[in-house]
């Protein structure tokens, strides 16, 4: 999952639903597993399935007429329980950035820590992006991390999201923070020896 994030370019996936809490994202059931692995098949599982394994259709993920690694979901996205197995899903799944106006906090932490970047956006600037893809589902969104900088392909217009300068680094160079402390060993090591 590690992968370097610079700009993405991609079609979008619409969840225009709020309040979409972590259970709904991946059942409890799922829970029982502490491997990464297979999240993404399981990724909102009661709504993509029926009881019987048989695929919803009217579920978005199931229509064939979206795609992309772009999810763009409503507002208040990963409420609920504090599960990173939400964000393993996510990720799983094969999305790399997520669109909404408001995220939960420790979720959108789960997703940063996945190498899934949460873009926070104005409610207009979502509700534009909802219109555009209802409009064109072959419409395209940029998101250029080094810039700070989400775009809506189809109208022009831009909005400019805020990202930790940490998490940013670590993005861009496809760091989880083990990866971080060892690329800084030295600096920590001399800090260490300077104050002993």
């Amino acid at each position: 999952m590690k992968q370097k994030f610079n700009v993405i370019t991609s079609t979008c996936i619409p969840l225009p639903l709020e309040n979409v809490d972590t259970d709904q994202i991946i059942p409890a059931r799922f829970l029982k597993a502490t491997d990464k692995e297979g999240f993404g098949d399981n990724l909102f599982r009661d709504w993509r399935y029926n009881k019987d394994g048989s695929i919803k259709k009217d579920f978005v993920l199931n229509d064939s007429r979206y795609s992309g690694v772009i999810l763009v979901a409503g507002k208040n996205f990963g409420s609920g329980s504090s599960r990173e197995h939400a964000a393993w899903a996510i990720a799983g799944y094969g999305f790399r950035v997520v669109i909404s106006s408001f995220f939960a906090d420790i979720h959108k932490n789960n997703e940063l820590n996945n190498f899934v970047l949460p873009v926070v956006v104005s409610e207009g600037f979502l509700q534009e992006l909802f219109d555009s893809i209802s409009e064109d589902n072959k419409m395209e969104v940029k998101v250029d991390l080094p810039n700070q900088v989400v775009t809506n392909l189809k109208t022009r217009k831009s909005e400019r999201f805020e990202i930790n300068g940490y998490k940013k680094h670590c993005l861009m160079n496809g760091l989880d923070d083990v990866d971080f402390l060892v690329e800084n060993r030295d600096k920590v090591e001399s800090w260490e020896n300077a104050n002993k």
